[in-house]
């Protein structure tokens, strides 16, 4: 049964412009699903949507939309109207790499609302009609960074626990009403934004850094399996080293150790 046999015909994806986002949209696509994409920027956008519009024969939506607004998923509720929503994955997320100190509460602030309250908020608004219709899926995107403190990367790796905590929870409040939620808790990734961060490899060890459509073909293959899960095998015994065989604080001092080589901080 493919994902639109099962839940529906349409995706709703936020931050779908590039990397993750846009390995959702053309999977997506690729089974049939008509997609509605939000991102803030409206270029890439729209050159993503006509590209899978030419190639699936599909219809796509496009919304330009700050997803760290205060309003932004009573904006995007608004826009969508009485279209159903059938998938919903938020894939948006903000991410200050250094000490937490040089960040400003304003940044701080636009972080928590990107990464935790809109989502939030838009499986609220989203997840009433799912209930009510008794079909639907909730992908949230998590991180191995929340699994544990992560130095220099500490309001992120907050939010992502937060984020893996309310899809584990609405997985199982919601896994008798015919709607399957999962967190996606992905390791490294070759999207755009890490690639521009210039990150230096720090161990011959440390697990292989993942494609976009390696991440997404795992997460799909989940979904209404398992109320979370961790990418990649070398993610796997990696996740298992730090928080089942490791003292908590030595999990925490490699994370930011790590952090802090990969980075040159």
């Amino acid at each position: 049964m493919t994902v639109k046999q099962k839940y529906g015909p349409l995706a709703l994806i936020a931050g779908a412009s590039e990397g993750i986002g846009a390995a959702f949209a053309t999977q997506l696509a690729a089974s049939g699903m008509d997609l509605i994409l939000v991102a803030r920027r409206k270029e890439p956008l729209g050159i993503l949507a006509a590209s899978l519009k030419e190639k699936y024969n599909i219809e796509v939506t496009c919304i330009t939309c700050d997803l760290a607004s205060v309003d932004a998923a009573m904006q995007l509720q608004k826009v969508v109207g009485e279209k159903e929503i059938n998938l919903l994955v938020y894939n948006a997320a903000l991410s200050y790499i250094g000490p937490f100190e040089n960040n400003t509460i304003e940044q701080h602030n636009q972080l928590a609302q990107a990464n935790m309250i809109t989502p939030m908020n838009m499986m609220q608004l989203f997840g009433a009609s799912m209930l009510r219709q008794k079909k639907g899926a909730m992908i949230l995107m998590a991180s191995l960074a929340g699994f544990q403190g992560s130095g220099f990367l500490a309001a992120y790796a907050a939010s992502k626990a937060f984020n893996r905590i309310l899809a584990e929870s609405l997985w199982y409040e919601w896994k008798d009403r015919s709607v399957d939620v999962i967190a996606c808790c992905a390791g490294a990734t070759s999207t755009p934004n890490y690639i521009e961060t210039k990150p230096e490899k720090t161990s011959i060890f440390a697990p292989k850094v993942q494609s976009p459509d390696e991440v997404v073909t795992e997460c799909l293959q989940k979904l209404g399996k398992t109320p979370s899960f961790i990418t990649g095998t070398g993610n796997k015994f990696a996740s298992f080293i730090m928080q089942r065989l490791m003292p908590r604080k030595m999990a925490i001092t490699i994370m930011g150790d790590t952090t802090r080589k990969m980075y040159r901080l």
